[in-house]
């Protein structure tokens, strides 16, 4: 039957103009970045683990306002939170990253395992499944391909996993007092507007037939 789906779900894609592949790129996650995972996973959410494996439930879609693709992986490479982040270094020297980044062009890439956590959206990294779009905010704005990329992965991922949710960063503090919510630090936020409300917009109206959960109120 999920073989079946699968095929469906490519046919649709085409019959829509919308195709597209991932390619592998990973970031460091050598046996540092590993344990720095389970300890943030720990400290942050009281997760005890073994392993620093997620299940996905939500989709979280990003902007780096970093104008490059190579300038953007190499802030996400590196398996500890450069000095330059006081805002979010109080929380863990884990740095940030995402399981996905597409380029301006549109290209999609892996960066790391897509049930591995990723350090990318306070309170529920461990069930979310993050999207960094390269560039973004006032001086750069997502581009069009960056936009049928994003419509592309969402269906690949939603395909994939037992996904309930799709938000944009900014939208992450409406999940407080909801059972995902897991950060055990109230003073710990941070403000966001990534990926923008008409980027995020267009998206949702592109995936309608997911039939994603309502965001809570």
């Amino acid at each position: 039957m999920k073989v079946i789906q699968s095929f469906a779900l490519l046919l649709f894609l085409t019959s829509c103009g919308v195709t597209s592949t991932i390619v592998d790129k990973p970031i460091t996650f050598d046996e540092n970045r590993k344990i720095l995972t389970l300890e943030y996973l720990s400290d942050r959410y009281g997760l005890k683990k073994d392993s620093p494996e997620i299940v996905p439930k939500m989709i979280v879609l990003h902007w780096t306002v970093i104008p490059t693709f190579e300038e953007s992986f190499k802030a996400f490479d590196p398996a500890t939170l450069p000095n330059s982040r006081p805002d979010i270094n109080a929380a863990g020297s884990l740095n940030v990253s995402s399981q996905f980044m597409v380029d301006r062009d549109g290209t999609i890439y892996r960066l790391m395992p897509e049930t591995t956590m990723a350090r990318h959206v306070i309170g529920l990294n461990h069930c979310a499944i993050g999207v960094e779009n390269v560039g973004g905010d006032t001086g750069q704005p997502l581009t069009k391909a960056q936009l049928k990329s994003n419509i592309w992965l969402v269906r690949y991922l939603a395909e994939k996993y037992n996904i309930d949710y799709l938000i944009g960063h900014y939208e992450y503090t409406k999940f407080e007092n909801h059972p995902l919510w897991l950060e055990q630090d109230e003073g710990y936020r941070t403000q966001k507007t990534d990926p923008g409300t008409d980027f995020m917009n267009k998206v949702r109206n592109a995936v309608k037939e997911l039939n994603f959960k309502p965001l809570p109120k």
